[in-house]
């Protein structure tokens, strides 16, 4: 089912949350609350508007990485109704992609529910201060065309990291449903 994601609440605070990665080890948001601001990635290993974007979002992460923005993925879809998206094929599909971000696992859908995430891909970026400054798309590609794409999110990153704000013009996310248990 196709998806978008509401409009960017402003201000937002972050809720706290403490995961483990794929490896078992666990990581809390506060950890990787970065002084240029905060990314929090809802993604999964099925969906083809994540398969899509892929090695756009990692090559753009890399890129907010090297200019002091923080990275974190978090996988909440039910995964033994969706089983590519088990612990095992998410750390395969980290290694197969580069991830040079924390992929962390939502088993009970609690931080999902606590972010109100809606669907993969969501992206929250926050300021330092973790409050909401960014929830919008990746970039203006069209599926399968990216010749031509303005990278949207990274530029609003890179604005909260020079300013503390976000862009007031947003487009919404868009993508398949979180798939809740």
């Amino acid at each position: 089912m196709l998806l978008d994601t509401p409009l960017c609440d402003f201000g937002w605070k972050s809720p706290s949350f403490e995961l483990p990665d794929i490896d078992g080890k666990l990581h809390k948001l506060e950890g990787y609350a970065g002084d240029k601001g905060t990314l929090v990635a809802f993604i999964c290993n099925h969906c083809p508007y994540v398969l899509a974007i892929i090695d756009r979002l990692v090559e753009d992460t890399k890129t907010l990485q090297g200019e002091g923005v923080n990275v974190i993925a978090i996988m909440s879809n039910d995964y033994d109704a969706y089983p590519d998206d088990s612990p095992e094929n998410m750390k395969k599909f980290s290694t197969q992609y580069g991830f040079t971000f924390p992929y962390l696992v939502d088993e009970t859908q609690a931080v999902a529910r606590a972010y109100d995430a809606v669907c993969t891909p969501d992206f929250f970026g926050f300021n330092k201060n973790l409050e909401l400054q960014y929830r919008g798309r990746l970039d203006d590609a069209k599926m399968g065309d990216t010749s031509n794409r303005t990278p949207e999110l990274l530029n609003a990153m890179r604005q909260v990291a020079q300013t503390g704000n976000g862009p007031q013009d947003q487009s919404p996310s868009m993508g398949c449903s979180i798939k809740w248990r």
